[in-house]
């Protein structure tokens, strides 16, 4: 009976923080939309890249409003006159915000579907304007002629790509294996590229239903860079493992 009342009763503080979060990241979205338009009308592509990184870092703290704690570790020193292909697993929406934020000197831009880059407000906009790779995941030959588009977009300035090679969120936090397809593409016009994992933990358990809404409040949410993977003489199948047998041990741990 009292275990069903404390459960009745986190429901309900969900619900309201939820709430709270969803008003305040509703209003950033609006408001940071209309100020990466003026950034990128009258300044340029870099000024409105600066707004996102802002944008990001709303978002990701915001999520204190949840009572959410947040906790990003690097313990390597990653390099910043060199590309960089980031490996993730993907677990929520949430996954994107605190790599944006906490990874931005490594300009990182995301290989997305394409169905996001309209309709949502500053998302949708810095989707198009990032040189993202919008992939039609019901178009192959498309989704390899923009991913090869980034990567030479990263190789010949320096920046960085994300990329989920799980292809969809994993609701439960268990890891899907990795597609090389995607890995292999990111890297062909960009062979200088150093292969980065990143093991998310706790965002299936902060949106476990995908919607946004209710969140489930005071959970822990981590991002860990781990130790950088040399691709050269690595096919693209053996990068693809290596960085899921890598993060699965540290999701494990």
């Amino acid at each position: 009976m009292l275990f069903t009342y404390f459960c009745d009763m986190k429901k309900i503080i969900d619900y309201i923080l939820g709430s709270v979060y969803l008003v305040y990241f509703g209003l950033l979205l609006v408001v940071f939309h209309v100020l990466q338009v003026i950034a990128f009308t009258i300044f340029g592509k870099n000024a409105q890249q600066k707004v996102v990184f802002v944008l990001n870092f709303f978002i990701t703290y915001g999520w204190y409003l949840t009572g959410t704690r947040v906790k990003f570790t690097q313990s390597f020193q990653l390099p910043t006159d060199r590309s960089i292909v980031f490996i993730a697993n993907h677990q929520s929406t949430f996954d994107i915000p605190a790599i944006y934020w906490f990874l931005r000197k490594h300009q990182p831009i995301f290989v997305s579907k394409i169905e996001l880059a309209k309709g949502i407000p500053s998302i949708s906009y810095n989707l198009r304007k990032s040189n993202s790779a919008l992939i039609d995941r019901k178009d192959g030959k498309q989704a390899v002629s923009e991913i090869l588009r980034l990567s030479k977009y990263i190789g010949e300035n320096n920046y960085s790509a994300v990329i989920f090679p799980e292809g969809t969120r994993s609701r439960t936090g268990e890891m899907k294996p990795f597609a090389a397809g995607g890995i292999n593409a990111l890297l062909k016009k960009a062979p200088n590229a150093l292969v980065v994992p990143i093991a998310i933990k706790g965002n299936n358990k902060f949106d476990p239903n995908g919607r946004l809404f209710p969140l489930v409040s005071f959970s822990k949410l981590s991002w860990t860079v781990l130790e950088p993977i040399e691709p050269k003489g690595k096919t693209g199948e053996e990068i693809a493992n290596l960085a899921h047998e890598t993060i699965r041990i540290a999701l494990d741990e």
